[in-house]
């Protein structure tokens, strides 16, 4: 049994193989039609969700299957039950678990059950973003490997998951955050053992220059709401606007996870112009969350 709680939980064929899986999938929605009939996906929602959701929801019902939506309101998740517990009773009715939650804890304490547990985001990662980031660099440049990305931004669970998929996908990274908010020194490290180049900067032009795709994140995420007014001045020189991306390779493409806080990380003349990927990016959610399900269900 695999469970998909980060990146580099698989190897780099393994990933390279999901997205060679996705990209049947965008051109062919509906092969492999029916594979998982009969088969349910638990979502576990602690924050809600927009793309998450639908897409999680609509590749699983491609593929014949259903998704059952379980906010906090639904369980006893949190409220008496151990989250391991919930994990053994779930395994009894369903055959994989996705869970979107605050603290990567609560998604490592879902393996206890006996299905397959995939991370949806967490405080710490943000693994099934990443795999559709990357799929929109390989639609966009032929090949990931090598394209130089530029994180500017929060060093959140979005960048750390970026930096894991430097070190499996072979393309380097410029992480460029305001200083105190550099992403976590335990991921940077790994990653770079395991092949990434990583380089970090508190100067966001150094970030940008030369770089092929320029990636931002909101600046304060879910559960930091109340940090919103004093982050907006601490990150103010990191907005994505015309000037910044200027720095960029003249064939360079904007990424954002979304949602976007347009005025703060990113202005309309970047996220609406011609070189803007973020509907891509959205888009590939749901390939590639229809491949990891497929390879976890069926067994690749």
């Amino acid at each position: 049994m695999r469970h998909f709680l980060s990146l580099m939980d698989w190897t780099a064929p393994e990933l390279r193989a999901l997205l060679d899986l996705a990209t049947v999938y965008k051109r062919d929605p509906l092969k492999h039609m029916g594979s998982l009939a009969g088969r349910t996906l638990a979502m576990i929602f602690q924050k809600p969700s927009t793309r998450t959701r639908v897409s999680f929801e609509v590749g699983m019902n491609r593929l014949g299957g259903s998704a059952m939506f379980l906010s906090p309101n639904d369980m006893q998740l949190g409220r008496g039950e151990t989250v391991e517990d919930t994990a053994r009773v779930l395994s009894r009715y369903v055959d994989a678990i996705m869970a979107r939650v605050f603290a990567h804890a609560d998604v490592e304490k879902l393996t206890a059950g006996t299905v397959p547990v995939i991370n949806g985001l967490s405080d710490r990662l943000h693994p099934c973003q990443a795999l559709a980031d990357v799929l929109t660099l390989r639609q966009r440049f032929g090949d990931e490997r090598g394209v130089e990305l530029a994180y500017v931004g929060d060093g959140n669970n979005v960048c750390h998951s970026l930096i894991n998929a430097s070190a499996r996908f072979s393309f380097p990274i410029r992480v460029g955050t305001p200083r105190g908010y550099e992403p976590d020194a335990g991921i940077v490290a790994e990653a770079r053992r395991q092949g990434a180049k990583v380089t970090l900067t508190n100067d966001p032009v150094e970030a940008v220059r030369g770089a092929r795709a320029v990636y931002t994140d909101v600046w304060a995420s879910m559960g930091q709401e109340s940090q919103a007014g004093e982050r907006r001045g601490i990150f103010d020189a990191f907005r994505v606007d015309g000037r910044l991306f200027a720095y960029a390779a003249a064939d360079a493409i904007f990424l954002h996870c979304l949602p976007a806080h347009r005025g703060d990380e990113v202005t309309d003349e970047v996220i609406d112009g011609p070189r803007s990927a973020v509907l891509d990016q959205a888009e590939n959610r749901v390939h590639t969350e229809q491949a990891l399900l497929y390879t976890l269900l069926r067994g690749g």
